[in-house]
Parts: C-alpha cells; structure tokens; sequence
C-alpha cells in the first residue's frame, strides 16, 4: 500500500469521527505488517479530557486485534498545513514498532516522519526498573 492510499484511508475513516464540540475531525489509518489497516477517529467528549485521538484509536483498535508491529501511520485533518500528533499520541507511538508517520491535511499536503523525529528522548521501557525474577 502506497502513503498516498494509506491518506486515502485515513481520509476515509475521518467522515466517522465524533467531533460535535470542537468540530475538528481527524482520521487515522495504521498499516501493520500483517498486511491489515486499522482506522481510528477522535471521539470527543463533553468532559473534554475523556476524549480519544484518532491515532491512539487505531493503534488500540489493531493492539486489540493482536497487532504489535506497523509499517505506517497516516493521519488526516482539515488544517493549512500536516495535521501533527499530540503529546499522548506521539508517546503511545514510541511504544510500538512504527517504521514511518505520514501527516496530511485534505489539501494533499503530506510530509512523513519517524516516531523518533516526532518524539526525540521519549519515555520507554528502557528507563524502568529491571523486573525482577519470580522466586521458583
């Protein structure tokens, strides 16, 4: 699947976002290796903190599915320039394998990125402490 069918999609799944307060609506397609696309969309709530962004949508919705390695994330608004991830998102990004990040607009902007041009330092796993092994 090319970037650009991968907006496409990502396009498409935008029409169900649920965004009755804001009214910025915003669609996001994951491609994982398997080979299967998974959309997400915001859904907004009256208690504004409640609401959900696209991006975290589609990646829960594939980790649900037993997904755990992405070839690419494509997220679609209608804004002047690329539609960037929030904080949450870019974090919840980091943790998983995510090869490239295509950002876009509905003019047919685009510009692609990896987690780690979005997130540079990110919190992972590495700074936890070690598990410690269960006595046998």
């Amino acid at each position: 699947m090319t970037d650009r069918e991968l907006v496409a999609a990502a396009t498409r799944f935008r029409e169900n976002a649920y965004a009755p307060y804001s009214r910025f609506a915003v669609g996001a397609a994951l491609l994982a290796r398997s080979g299967r696309v998974y959309g997400g969309v915001n859904v907004e709530n009256a208690s504004y903190p409640v609401g959900i962004c696209a991006e975290r949508a589609a990646i829960a919705r594939a980790v649900t599915d037993g997904e755990r390695a992405f070839d690419a994330l494509a997220v679609v608004a209608d804004t002047p320039d690329v539609c960037a991830p929030c904080g949450m998102c870019r974090q919840v990004m980091a943790e998983f394998p995510i090869r490239r990040v295509i950002l876009a607009n509905l003019r047919g902007d685009m510009h692609v990125f990896s987690p780690a041009e979005l997130l540079p330092h990110a919190f992972g796993a590495a700074a936890l402490p070690a598990k410690e092994e269960s006595p046998t």
